[in-house]
């Protein structure tokens, strides 16, 4: 396959469903509820309302799930947003100049000004209501968090990643994704024995496995990594790598409908996958080919 193909995702993802294509898996990032201006008509993200920008994405994933394989998953990363607290625009960052928005929505009704939204749960409930099974939040931990000016409140250093599944039982190679294993308390080892099933409430035999590995947890702390001539966000390649190789095997289809840089792309050929993407913007095409290009198949990092 290993295409991406510009416009709404939307009608795109429609074309492909008419055509039988199907993709064993997607991960992707979509644009957040209020956060950047990419500078495109048509964009999501600038909806007026939590509600608008809810609906807009349920619709996005019911395209995924028309080409996505019966036994496929959707891997979902998506931050949180806060009301804009009455302002109605937005300097540009100078590091990232599409946090510049000349117009922000008002406070949504039911919410007030500084409110956290709550978008990735809205939206997690939202597309488990209309058919997905939400398996899983994964909370990325960001140990390099973005500096935030605020004095009332923690700085953000976290994001989900919402494991859903087209069907109850679908295709999820646990071995491929998993961390290494660490001792328990105190620098305490979990010893076989009698007692060994009872140590910190937490250790079984399934657990316990001779190659120092163990069955991935659900928090992932991984470093943001900018890209350079990217001027937006970017995931890190370690953030959806576990992703790839628990939800597909090689040579199958990874799905990503707002491909941006080519992250997505890029870690899929390098596990030796396939891609197919979609981008509304074409000024990325550059920046997706450069790291296309330059994507080489690597040992599984996680074997």
């Amino acid at each position: 396959m290993n295409k991406i193909e510009f416009g709404d995702c939307r009608e795109t993802m429609r074309l492909w469903a008419s055509e039988g294509v199907k993709a064993q898996m997607c991960v992707t990032s979509p644009p957040y509820f209020g956060l950047r201006d990419y500078g495109h008509e048509g964009q999501i993200g600038l909806e007026q309302t939590p509600e608008e920008y809810i609906t807009a994405m349920v619709e996005v994933f019911r395209c995924v799930r028309r080409v996505l394989s019966d036994d496929g998953t959707l891997w979902l990363n998506i931050g949180d947003s806060y009301t804009s607290g009455g302002r109605t625009w937005r300097d540009a960052d100078a590091k990232n100049k599409g946090r510049g928005m000349s117009y922000r929505a008002d406070t949504p009704e039911g919410l007030k000004p500084k409110d956290l939204i709550g978008v990735p749960w809205m939206l997690a409930f939202a597309l488990r209501a209309d058919g997905w099974y939400l398996r899983q939040d994964i909370i990325w931990n960001k140990p390099n968090p973005m500096p935030e000016s605020v004095r009332d409140r923690c700085t953000k250093a976290h994001e989900y990643i919402f494991l859903l599944s087209k069907s109850e039982r679908y295709f999820f190679d646990s071995e491929a994704m998993r961390e290494d294993a660490v001792k328990g308390a105190a620098g305490s080892s979990f010893n076989t024995g009698k007692t060994a099933t009872h140590q910190m409430g937490r250790s079984s035999e399934a657990e316990r496995v001779e190659d120092g590995k163990r069955n991935r947890r659900s928090v992932w702390t991984v470093a943001t990594r900018p890209y350079k001539g990217a001027h937006f966000a970017t995931f890190p390649p370690a953030l959806i790598e576990p992703c790839i190789l628990a939800g597909s095997r090689p040579g199958d289809i990874v799905l990503d409908p707002f491909m941006g840089s080519g992250t997505t792309a890029a870690v899929s050929l390098q596990h030796g996958r396939q891609y197919l993407g979609c981008e509304l913007n074409t000024e990325y095409g550059p920046l997706q080919e450069q790291r296309i290009t330059q994507a080489k198949p690597t040992p599984d990092l996680f074997s």
